[in-house]
């Protein structure tokens, strides 16, 4: 066979495959950062509110528990592939006023070192790729119940660096985030309960621009809903059960099912197709994702992923938590089983998790997640004991 043909018939091969992987630039944006959030199977939307409250809901700042927190976060990235990848995860908030706060953080992705070779296979330099994403949060309670909170994020993708020869340059971009939060507490028999839900559609910007500006990659545009049930079993004892869904906004990838590789006129139209809907407005793609599915409303379904997580807590200071993370076949199969433990002491916090996939030969086997808590001055009848709604009150002198 042919060179050119053995090439195309691989690369028609490998695009059935995975042409029906929604693919964006910085998919890291889309992954809890943070150990609770991981060990709740991603799930954060409508979970009492943290100092990494921001990433999952800005909407929920204003319902804070502290006058101050602040929460570093680490994690080994692909531990079964390589030993030099990491994410790490800095966030922190203060209190506005009685009703609001404001929060900001720092992503940071290390995806290792690069060593480039030339033609002769001689060392040709090294480059460290990185993406990071900085952000400023703002969230303010509405009412005694809802609270509404918008960010403003600046992301950097450099994947390449300056190698000779090469024209692809660092991307750029500026997005936003917007979040609801809902939280009532209730007394239903002798049990005491809160229920919670949230909303937010999250990294709304302009595309990422690597080296063609007409083929120019969308940022992973997400919309997130949820809900949080957390029931008061004794003074001692509360557990929480908590239920995000989440689905990307952008265009999905086309394909023809059966996909014939070795009808050039087919390949063509789906490379074509895929081609225009990478060129759509930010706006249309965020409609048309909605109703472009080549399997239609079935195919829509399969690209919403589902988070699930409890958490259960003793006395406000030991935590167990275990997780689900599922997302269909069809959309990349990404599924994992997720335990975390966690402590508070004075002003200090720990929590942990670990990851296990659906098969060994997933990369995010053995993924450990680490975050540490610094919470300063309580606020007085701010955030009731249970850590999951409570009325607002005023500050501590």
């Amino acid at each position: 066979m042919a060179p050119a043909l053995v090439l195309l018939t691989s690369s028609a091969a490998l695009a059935q495959t995975t042409i029906r992987t929604i693919t964006t630039a910085v998919p890291i944006l889309t992954l809890s950062p943070d150990a609770r959030g991981a060990a709740l199977g991603d799930a954060g939307v409508a979970t009492s509110p943290d100092a990494n409250a921001a990433f999952y809901n800005p909407g929920k700042l204003g319902f804070v528990e502290y006058k101050y927190a602040a929460s570093p976060s680490y994690s080994p990235w692909l531990r079964q592939v390589t030993d030099d990848m990491s994410l790490s995860y800095l966030s922190g908030y203060g209190k506005v006023g009685d009703r609001g706060a404001i929060a900001a953080s720092l992503m940071y992705f290390s995806l290792g070192r690069i060593d480039y070779r030339d033609g002769s296979n001689l060392p040709n330099g090294t480059f460290d790729p990185k993406e990071y994403a900085l952000s400023v949060s703002y969230g303010q309670k509405l009412g005694e119940n809802f609270g509404l909170g918008i960010s403003a994020r600046y992301v950097r993708s450099n994947l390449v660096g300056n190698t000779p020869g090469n024209d692809a340059q660092a991307g750029n971009s500026f997005a936003a985030d917007l979040g609801v939060y809902y939280s009532k507490d209730a007394t239903i028999g002798t049990g005491v309960y809160n229920l919670a839900f949230g909303a937010a559609l999250s990294n709304l910007g302009n595309k990422m621009v690597y080296a063609d500006p007409s083929n120019a990659s969308f940022l992973p545009t997400q919309l997130r809903l949820g809900t949080a049930l957390t029931r008061e079993i004794d003074s001692y004892n509360k557990i929480t059960l908590a239920f995000d869904a989440t689905k990307l906004l952008i265009p999905s990838p086309y394909y023809e099912d059966p996909y014939n590789a070795s009808d050039a006129t087919q390949v063509n139209r789906v490379r074509q197709t895929n081609l225009e809907r990478q060129q759509q407005g930010i706006v249309s793609g965020i409609f048309s994702s909605f109703h472009d599915s080549p399997a239609g409303f079935k195919g829509e379904l399969q690209e919403i992923n589902l988070h699930t997580g409890l958490e259960y807590w003793y006395n406000n200071t030991i935590a167990a938590r275990v997780g689900y993370f599922y997302e269909n076949p069809n959309s990349g199969d990404r599924q994992y089983l997720s335990f975390g433990l966690g402590a508070r002491l004075s002003v200090f916090g720990v929590d942990g998790t670990y990851l296990v996939p659906n098969a060994q030969a997933n990369p995010v086997a053995n993924t450990i997640r680490v975050s540490l808590h610094f919470n300063l001055n309580k606020l007085a009848d701010a955030f009731d004991e249970r850590g999951a709604g409570g009325t607002q009150g005023t500050l501590p002198n």
